[in-house]
């Protein structure tokens, strides 16, 4: 009996950790908000389950403010970020201002917990601009925001690359408006805007909210570990084929890959695959969102080499809208079942129970 209340102390006194696995999004979207109250709430009730580094990180969060006016603490997004010590081990805000901030701002891997927070009246919401090419500095440094730490944050802001739209003639018009780099990033209430290429979701985990991106080819693309929730992606009219996403999955055994939940597919014109094989393993899922007839009636794209169709995993589950219909559908394409799905409508495909945070409240 001694023995038995020794047990059931020790299991007490053990922090509670959320299971990624019980955190299935919901199929009805007027309750995603709730869901994610319910499981992504703030640190105060989720002491001891988050990493370590996080939650001494956000108890010692400071604000800074940028301000094109000058009154603030500094005038330009990159004299902020210049200020946070190498080896920085606290939340910093980086507080920003309505209007336009024309600079390329990069983050190295050496200052985590950065935080960029818009605040923005009458929807002028702060905007990062620039218009950086691939000619100029290759395909992903065009990026006018490069991000290569872990712990970073985004919100409220917009990030635009203001290069032209590549004609098919100029060399290296390709232009970047957001590279994201670094492990355990959350994006909410951005706005990404490009042609070609606007978003390098490079690599590890990320997460995006009631997001909004724009493009027409490849315009997500690379090796994320990403889940994107409620967030629109525009297919840009005119021109030829479009591409939504070009994930860059190499081997059967990698776990990253892209999810779309409850999203939306705008535009117009029947020309736009969800994806392409850019990589034979890539690795594609959309759950419970909205095709306009934008999309393709094939839906996705081999990359004209029928060896991908063996090895590529682009999946659908319970979506809908004109551009849903699967009567068309490449022979490659996998219509998820319950069980197939279920792996990738949880903050378990971004272990996102040990990481994720909702926006500061400033």
């Amino acid at each position: 009996m001694a023995c038995m209340q020794l047990v059931i102390l020790v299991l007490f006194l053990i922090p509670f950790v959320r299971s990624d696995d019980t955190t299935l999004i919901p199929a009805d979207s007027s309750q995603l908000n709730s869901w994610f109250e319910k499981n992504v709430g703030p640190i105060s009730a989720r002491k001891g389950s988050l990493d370590p580094a996080l939650e001494a990180a956000e108890a010692g969060a400071k604000v800074i403010k940028v301000r094109t006016d000058g009154s603030g603490d500094f005038k330009t997004v990159n004299d902020a970020i210049k200020s946070v010590p190498t080896g920085n081990k606290d939340r910093v805000i980086v507080l920003i201002g309505p209007g336009n901030y024309t600079e390329k701002i990069k983050i190295d891997r050496y200052k985590p917990f950065i935080t960029l927070y818009g605040e923005y009246y009458s929807n002028n919401m702060p905007t990062l601009i620039y218009g950086g090419t691939a000619a100029e500095y290759g395909t992903v440094d065009s990026a006018t925001l490069i991000v290569e730490s872990d712990y970073f944050t985004a919100v409220n802001v917009k990030i635009v690359n203001s290069a032209p739209r590549p004609d098919g003639v100029r060399q290296g018009a390709q232009a970047v408006a957001l590279r994201i780099g670094g492990d355990k990033a959350s994006f909410y209430n951005c706005k990404i805007y490009g042609f070609q290429d606007t978003l390098c979701d490079d690599k590890g985990k990320h997460f995006y909210k009631d997001c909004y991106i724009e493009g027409t080819v490849d315009f997500i693309f690379g090796s994320g570990r990403s889940l994107y929730l409620n967030t629109e992606t525009y297919v840009i009219p005119g021109g030829g084929m479009a591409m939504i996403t070009a994930q860059a999955r190499t081997k059967a055994d990698e776990s990253n890959g892209y999810v779309f939940a409850h999203c939306t597919v705008t535009g117009t014109g029947n020309h736009a695959y969800l994806g392409r094989a850019w990589m034979p393993y890539a690795r594609v899922v959309y759950a419970y969102s909205e095709f306009s007839d934008a999309v393709n009636p094939e839906g996705w794209f081999n990359n004209l080499d029928s060896q991908n169709n063996k090895t590529v995993y682009f999946g659908e589950y319970n979506n809908k809208g004109p551009g849903s219909a699967q009567d068309k559908r490449a022979g490659f394409t996998k219509k998820l079942s319950d069980a197939e799905a279920k792996q990738f409508i949880s903050l378990g495909f971004i272990e996102g129970s040990r990481w994720l945070l909702p926006p500061n409240k400033l």
